[in-house]
């Protein structure tokens, strides 16, 4: 299948030139557009949807708006502009000069770090792929349609790593990209978190927020990876990702004054008399954030890890933003970490700094997810009421990481098994709870209507109206 390089696939990285690269794009390629049409968004195919395209990484060309059938999306490849005698900013080869190639000794560390990534960009659209039938508002809908094709243009950017810089292993990871989906209980995808069904909007939206957040962190620390076509190709994808945390964050806060509003309205915040006027109550909001948020914290990886050890001292993977670390070889420092004692409670423990990279990526991925919380704490105060939301413990809830296994409440002490089953479902959401969200979602697509379980948004996408008919639906 012959492609125009130069304009069906907008890319700034000499595409047109490169044969190899194009004779292996030209066997993936097929297989992308079958997977798309098998796992992508269902029964949307002729829809004209107002999206964005990135054609350049500029200013005019990463925000070109306009209708596009997703079939049809210019899915682009593109790196952030190089940086002058860039040099490595972290690791045992501090100071020198960055890689334009893979190093022998790297490949393999490389290959996986590039193949996990890539593999969570495919996850999120099959995890994602029923949400239009009970979409919201034709706005939410367009919302969700933007973030699925970047992730789309997002699992571009990581097989154009694999076939340009790794060869037949290269081709053969980036097939498997398409061969695993999201459940599959033969072939599911590689990080546990992108296994978990999205079926309801609200689940959508604590998505966006904390694991695509989870997805921003990991991007940072891949931008200050030595292998410089890694960390370019990263640098630009963040520009994509912050609009993915736009959807969550504001899809939640738009979920919660919509509550408020109920609530008001009734006169009561008891939440039975809240979902009967049709909207979530905060309790199960809260439970919703816990676990989101406890499973997105297993992306991080194990608190004591070998493996970011490995990564930081190679200089593959280092600390999101590392230049505002005073010392970036991480020697003869540590990092004291909770850790569960031999009596059932909590202990700590002192970590060396590079075996607990992973932890130190964590505790600011907390604190970023914390400022959304409190976002919605000060609109319950101006409501006048007294519930706070609150991320709970990070030691609640863990699949992965010395905290596995161990039940504690969302507090992080630790309990006893026959407490944990008696009042899990006052933690994290039941049968009841899912069932009942799953109750509200009512398709919505009238240009300028919302469903009513939640609020109207502040702005509509690029200027536009409200009521501007984003998803033209045939």
């Amino acid at each position: 299948m012959a492609l125009d390089y130069r304009e069906r696939i907008p890319n700034n990285v000499d595409l047109g030139d490169n044969r190899a690269l194009q004779r292996a794009l030209e066997h993936w390629q097929p297989r992308f557009l079958d997977w798309w049409k098998e796992m992508g968004p269902a029964a949307f195919a002729g829809a004209d949807v107002y999206l964005r395209t990135a054609t350049a990484v500029d200013e005019r060309g990463w925000a070109s708006y306009g209708m596009v059938k997703m079939p049809e999306y210019r899915w682009g490849i593109f790196l952030a502009d190089p940086v002058p005698d860039r040099r490595i900013g972290f690791g045992d080869a501090y100071g020198e000069p960055v890689w334009q190639q893979v190093p022998g000794e790297h490949r393999s560390a490389l290959r996986r770090l590039i193949a996990t990534q890539g593999d969570t960009e495919p996850a999120s659209v099959e995890q994602q792929r029923l949400l239009g039938d009970t979409c919201p508002s034709l706005y939410d809908l367009r919302n969700l349609f933007q973030v699925n094709v970047e992730e789309g243009r997002h699992l571009w950017a990581m097989v154009y790593l694999l076939h340009g810089y790794f060869g037949r292993d290269g081709r053969e990871e980036a097939e498997a990209l398409l061969e695993r989906h999201s459940g599959d209980s033969d072939k599911p995808r590689i990080l546990g978190t992108f296994n978990e069904p999205i079926t309801d909007w609200l689940s959508f939206f604590m998505f966006t927020y904390f694991t695509d957040r989870d997805g921003r962190f990991q991007l940072k620390s891949l931008a200050e990876s030595a292998f410089d076509p890694l960390s370019r190709t990263c640098r630009f994808m963040l520009t994509e990702e912050a609009f993915h945390m736009f959807v969550g964050t504001s899809g939640i806060t738009r979920v919660v004054k919509r509550t408020l509003e109920v609530m008001k309205a009734s006169g009561s915040d008891d939440p039975a008399a809240v979902r009967n006027a049709g909207a979530t109550d905060l309790p199960t909001l809260q439970r919703y954030i816990n676990f989101w948020f406890s499973s997105s914290l297993d992306l991080f990886g194990a608190e004591i890890s070998s493996n970011a050890a490995n990564y930081f001292a190679s200089s593959l993977k280092g600390r999101p933003d590392e230049a505002r670390f005073a010392e970036h070889m991480a020697i003869g420092q540590s990092l004291r970490v909770e850790v569960p004692d031999a009596k059932g409670g909590v202990a700590a423990e002192d970590v060396p700094m590079r075996s607990a990279m992973n932890e130190v990526t964590r505790v600011a991925y907390v604190r970023d997810c914390d400022v959304g919380v409190q976002r919605w704490n000060r609109l319950v105060t101006e409501a006048g009421y007294d519930f706070r939301f609150r991320l709970p413990s990070t030691r609640f809830h863990r699949g992965i990481g010395v905290w596995a296994g161990v039940r504690t409440d969302p507090e992080g002490c630790p309990i006893a098994e026959e407490e944990w089953r008696l009042r899990q479902r006052d933690w994290l959401p039941s049968a009841e709870d899912r069932g009942f969200v799953a109750s509200l979602m009512q398709r919505v697509t009238e240009p300028g209507k919302m469903a009513g379980w939640i609020a109207p948004p502040e702005i509509g996408i690029n200027n536009t109206p409200l009521d501007y008919e984003y998803v033209r639906l045939n």
